[in-house]
């Protein structure tokens, strides 16, 4: 299980949820994908603006992150999916409409709330029709801090001690910083934290400006045998 690092301190955005999905859809919704599904669309269609949100199925789809929380499995997350919008279809929480353009089809989804019941009705009756970009391309990864994701895709698991550090790592250095030492962990295959702050250090004392391009990465194996010793 990958643990949770807290809310961070400091203003938030929060995302409204209708009070009737407290009270009457989360006791009867027995079915976490099904729940995940609400739970992302009340995120997206709270991002978007327009007179009519919605979501097409490519938007949950395209989402590798909330996808990997379906399922580890890519063709299984997508079966998932599937079957989660079906089962929030037939509750009542979304409202469905196939849609043809000159390339695909595209199966639409609207919160079951008055917007979403008039939207459905003028798209069927011919009196709207949505236009191409109009769900937007954020993703969960969009929102979440880059140097967690890179981290997380190049170093190890993002434990709560570790975004700890992290947090302390980003309050000091510039991002571009440590997305560079990241790299330099990664190309000399040091893949360990400390070894990301002795490259900062040594970014900050040399003047991160006068260091050479990545491609040309100076010479840090100075700091090899600490962190070999320290990790035993």
């Amino acid at each position: 299980m990958q643990g949770f690092t807290g809310f961070p301190e400091g203003k938030m955005r929060t995302t409204p949820v209708p009070e009737p999905f407290f009270s009457e859809l989360l006791p009867a919704i027995d079915h976490l994908g099904e729940l995940k599904v609400t739970l992302y669309a009340f995120w997206r269609l709270s991002l978007m603006d327009g007179k009519y949100r919605f979501l097409r199925r490519e938007d949950f789809a395209n989402d590798e992150m909330f996808l990997r929380g379906l399922s580890t499995s890519p063709r299984q997350a997508q079966e998932i999916l599937d079957d989660a919008l079906e089962r929030a279809e037939a509750r009542g929480t979304f409202l469905y409409v196939s849609i043809e353009d000159a390339q695909a089809r595209h199966d639409l989804y609207f919160v079951n709330s008055p917007k979403g019941r008039e939207a459905v009705e003028k798209l069927t009756a011919g009196e709207w029709r949505p236009n191409e970009h109009e769900t937007g391309t954020v993703t969960l990864s969009h929102v979440r801090s880059n140097i967690f994701v890179l981290y997380e895709q190049n170093i190890g698991p993002l434990t709560p001690l570790i975004a700890d550090e992290l947090r302390d790592v980003m309050a000091t250095y510039p991002s571009a910083w440590i997305e560079d030492a990241i790299k330099v962990a990664v190309r000399n295959n040091i893949r360990k934290l400390k070894y990301i702050l002795a490259v900062l250090d040594r970014m900050r004392a040399e003047g991160r400006m006068e260091q050479p391009k990545l491609d040309a990465a100076p010479d840090l194996s100075r700091y090899d045998g600490y962190l070999a010793n320290d990790a035993e």
